[in-house]
């Protein structure tokens, strides 16, 4: 019968075997629960307790258990994972996690976004910041999918064919143009290029409840990001 081990890792309790801990042995999860583990610090369930990131130790674990790296699509902790494998010194992870770094494609992503810029108290003397309407995504299917996840929407594309198109009619579920940019940093890309535009709107009236002088101002922005 396999013994069982009870752990509290940052809060995030877990349940595996010694077996699992210690198959690989030069790992410090081995250093720790060899025969020095009575020495570990426990909880007051009685359950060892490692203060670390507890959410990504079921990565660990799952490594442990499957000797294979499974992340979820469009996981956005990737730097966070290889300091806690670095930590644990999981050599065979790390090389698993950077191989799948470096293996991504590369690719070209444009961002853009409509808005119209809010007016304070004083009209034009008091600008503040954009007033975004829509965050509009193009590039390759595939990618687009990779990067943005279940915050893209893809309702205004017209063609449900291959990943390997292009289209320019995705559009994000959010207005967080930061967001956006998180997404792609985190998948390895890097901005390139930008180009903006401001216009004066349309002299006819504004529909009801639209804002007249702030109708009158609208810009447009542009980001290209590229992953060699």
């Amino acid at each position: 019968m396999p013994e069982i081990i009870e752990l509290n890792v940052g809060g995030v309790s877990y349940t595996t075997t010694l077996a699992t801990l210690l198959q690989d042995k030069s790992t410090l999860l081995a250093e720790l629960f060899g025969e020095g583990r009575d020495s570990l610090a426990k909880d007051s369930k009685g359950r060892y307790f490692l203060d670390r990131d507890g959410v990504l130790f079921r990565y660990i674990l799952d490594f442990l258990r499957d000797k294979a790296l499974h992340l979820p699509e469009g996981f956005r902790e990737r730097q966070r994972l290889l300091r806690e494998a670095e930590h644990f010194k999981l050599t065979a992870m790390l090389e698993c996690i950077r191989s799948e770094r470096d293996a991504r494609p590369p690719g070209c992503i444009t961002i853009g976004y409509r808005g119209s810029f809010q007016f304070g108290k004083d009209g034009l003397a008091d600008v503040k910041f954009r007033k975004l309407s829509r965050i509009l995504v193009c590039g390759r299917v595939a990618q687009c999918r990779e990067v943005f996840g279940d915050t893209l929407n893809e309702s205004r594309d017209p063609d449900h064919g291959g990943t390997d198109r292009y289209t320019s009619r995705f559009f994000l579920k959010h207005c967080y143009i930061e967001q956006a940019f998180d997404n792609l940093h985190d998948h390895g890309y890097r901005m390139a290029g930008s180009c903006g535009s401001g216009t004066a709107g349309s002299a006819a009236e504004p529909k009801p409840g639209v804002d007249t002088e702030e109708n009158r101002w609208n810009h447009y922005n542009e980001f290209v990001f590229i992953r060699d």
